[in-house]
């Protein structure tokens, strides 16, 4: 490959990528059908339940999938926690050079992965190819970021003895069988992130995917497989979170768990895991609420650029989305203006095909809710400026299509305070930037946040707002496109348990407990 795929390679991409692209979505629909299996100790194990996983882009099937029950997780944590001693003892030298052999797996297979991914979710080409870079980035930047902290032992000062030499180190260590639970939205990179933490840092792992995208994980899967990592150190599920994925995170030799999804289901795993005998780790990230401020400085061209792409990119099924924007009244009906002109030119439909930008949601029932959130935001002083409705008919097979929507309403409506994770964004006016300000963080949320203004006004944006992650005069995306190592990702409040981000230095220790080590000479 001629290029590196970066978020910003999808900004400005090269024929090369398109063609790449291509070739690889039609040898990957040439292919579907297949029955999938469990991935344990090293093995491929048939599943005793499977379903047929369809696509959202057109209805058709994909493959039929594993749903694992509880003796299955039994299974596959039994394995992890055999393969723990060896893996933990595995010199941290090759702990990383697996992680990077894995990593260059998923590079050499990112075409494939990332047409698997269109059609599993529903994403672009363009949202399918970041994604598979993403997940490739982060299991060569954690093997990196562990290298160069050399394990994370470190010596300390000699305790102060004039009799005797007493040698002093703190050493971080694994904790042992690790719980990934990754999202329907981000299946492949949210599975492969969180798990190249925890192997690297010498933990095994257990999988799961959603029940709406298993086969992302199953490709990860195969790729840490084929790596050469040993059999038992990572093991993968599919199943629904009412059997499997309760069945992991109540079990008794799990000793953390990561998991992204939900505030509610967080909250409950994080609840979980503080109960029993002793507290265990969970690292939760549990979406957002997220707000981008136009002040009347802003720069109109790069605020609109910025919030469509946030908004309504993979069909605002993002925990950093951009759902309600909130702009001066001096500016607002500019800004009103040219966002109903770009919401007009989003193409939808099948999102293999190049010229749609935005694909199907998730589902059927994701679109009866979106039906139901339009219905709520006419109500209450609100109303739609653009879309609110489904999509029916010929290109629109599948039942998941969905226009992109714009609504205005105040500040009091209680859709500003509701995660809806469909393709809706809502306007408010407001006075100042000071109660703009005020709205942002008047959340129970914390996790992205982007503004438009002057050097004065985004200095203030950027210490009082009350997200993990502030943008300001972002084109790109006002509030989207973290890519690990350039945007650490994490939330505060209600969006994240922890207040640390993946991505970032500060994400591995996470992984580790320390242990304060003195040995007298």
């Amino acid at each position: 490959m001629s290029f590196k795929l970066t978020y910003a390679t999808m900004f400005n991409p090269p024929a090369e990528m398109h063609e790449r692209f291509e070739a690889a979505a039609t040898a990957t629909r040439a292919a579907l059908g297949k029955t999938h299996a469990l991935y344990i100790d090293g093995a491929d194990v048939p599943a005793r339940a499977t379903f047929v996983k369809t696509t959202p882009v057109d209805g058709s099937a994909l493959g039929r999938f594993p749903s694992a029950d509880a003796a299955e997780v039994e299974a596959a944590v039994a394995a992890a926690r055999r393969a723990f001693p060896a893996w933990r003892a595995t010199p941290i030298a090759e702990r990383v050079r697996l992680m990077k052999k894995v990593a260059a797996l998923i590079e050499e297979r990112v075409y494939l992965i990332a047409a698997a991914l269109c059609l599993e979710v529903g994403k672009n080409r363009m949202e399918g190819l970041g994604e598979a870079q993403e997940a490739a980035d982060f299991f060569a930047s954690y093997a990196q970021e562990f290298e160069r902290n050399q394990g994370y032992a470190r010596a300390l000062p000699d305790d102060p003895m004039t009799d005797y030499r007493s040698r002093n180190r703190s050493v971080l260590k694994p904790h042992g069988v690790w719980a990934v639970i990754a999202p329907f939205n981000f299946p492949l990179a949210l599975l492969a992130g969180p798990t190249a933490g925890a192997l690297v840092t010498g933990n095994t792992v257990v999988g799961k995917g959603a029940t709406d995208t298993p086969w992302a994980g199953r490709l990860l899967a195969d790729c840490i497989r084929d790596a050469g990592v040993p059999k038992g150190v990572f093991n993968y599920l599919t199943g629904s979170g009412s059997v499997a994925g309760e069945a992991l995170v109540s079990h008794r030799d799990i000793a953390g768990v990561t998991f992204t999804g939900s505030h509610e289901v967080g909250m409950r795993i994080c609840r979980a895991m503080l109960s029993g005998s002793y507290p265990r780790p969970c690292i939760a990230e549990m979406g957002g609420k997220n707000a981008a401020i136009v002040t009347r400085n802003a720069d109109l061209d790069r605020a609109v650029a910025g919030i469509v792409r946030s908004a309504y990119g993979l069909s605002g099924q993002k925990c950093s989305a951009c759902s309600r924007v909130y702009v001066e009244e001096a500016v607002a009906d500019a800004l009103i203006g040219r966002l109903r002109t770009e919401v007009g030119k989003i193409r939808v439909g099948d999102p293999l095909v190049r010229e749609n930008w935005m694909g199907p949601v998730i589902s059927p029932g994701a679109a009866g809710k979106f039906a139901a959130y339009c219905a709520r935001l006419g109500a209450d002083g609100g109303r739609i400026l653009a879309g609110g409705t489904r999509l029916v008919g010929a290109g629109y097979a599948g039942d998941s299509y969905v226009t992109p929507t714009l609504a205005e309403a105040p500040a009091t409506h209680a859709l500003f305070a509701e995660e809806m994770f469909l393709p809706v964004l809502m306007v408010c006016r407001v006075p100042d930037l000071g109660t703009a300000l005020q709205l942002t963080n008047d959340s129970a949320l914390g996790l992205t946040a982007g503004m438009y203004g002057n050097e004065a006004e985004v200095r203030r944006f950027m210490d009082e707002v009350e997200t993990g992650v502030a943008y300001a005069n972002r084109p790109q995306g006002a509030t989207t496109g973290a890519w690990p190592w350039y945007q650490a990702f994490g939330g505060w409040k209600g969006s994240g348990s922890t207040g640390k981000a993946i991505g970032s230095f500060y994400y591995l220790p996470q992984y580790l407990r320390e242990q304060s080590q003195t040995v007298v000479e």
